[in-house]
C-alpha cells in the first residue's frame, strides 16, 4: 500500500509540473515572437511525452502487481531461498546460478505468462532490470490474450 501511495503522489506531482510547463509553453507561443513560438512549441512536446511515459509506467505497475497477486493466490510464486545481503537483495552469484531453470521454463512454454513473469523476477534478482521489465511486459501481454 505504501508503494501505491508513493506512486500516486509522484504521479500527481508530475502532472502538476506538466500542467505548469504546458501553461508556460502557451504563454511563450502567445507572445507572437518567432523565438517565443519555437520555445513554446518545444515546451509543448515535454508534457505530451511526460503524460505518455506516466501512463505507460502506471499501466506497467498495475499490470505487474495484478499478476503478482494472481501468482501468489495460486501459490505459484517462486520460493525465495537465495542468500541475501542485509538490504534484502540477493547475492548476484546465487541469483545467476538459479536463473537457468526460469529461462528453461520459458523456452519450454513460450506462451505461458507465468513462466515469463517468473523469468522477470529472476532477471530482477540477478540485477538486470531492463530484461526484467521486458519479461514482465511479455507476461502482461500474454496474460491479456483471450
Amino acid at each position: 500500500m505504501r508503494g501505491r501511495l508513493a506512486a500516486a503522489l509522484m504521479a500527481l506531482l508530475l502532472l502538476v509540473y506538466l500542467v505548469l510547463v504546458g501553461w508556460q509553453a502557451v504563454k511563450f507561443m502567445l507572445t507572437g515572437e518567432p523565438i517565443g513560438i519555437v520555445i513554446g512549441g518545444a515546451l509543448i512536446i515535454l508534457p505530451i511525452v511526460g503524460v505518455w511515459a506516466l501512463a505507460r509506467e502506471l499501466q506497467f505497475g498495475l499490470g505487474s502487481e495484478r499478476l503478482l497477486r494472481r501468482l501468489d493466490a495460486e501459490g505459484e510464486l517462486p520460493v525465495d531461498e537465495l542468500p541475501a545481503r542485509p538490504s534484502g537483495r540477493p547475492y548476484r552469484d546465487a541469483a545467476d546460478a538459479d536463473f537457468p531453470r526460469f529461462r528453461e521454463a520459458v523456452e519450454a512454454d513460450p506462451e505461458n505468462w507465468r513462466a515469463w513473469f517468473r523469468l522477470g523476477l529472476a532477471y530482477d534478482a540477478s540485477g538486470d532490470r531492463r530484461r526484467a521489465r521486458g519479461a514482465i511486459r511479455t507476461a502482461i501481454a500474454l496474460e491479456r490474450r483471450p
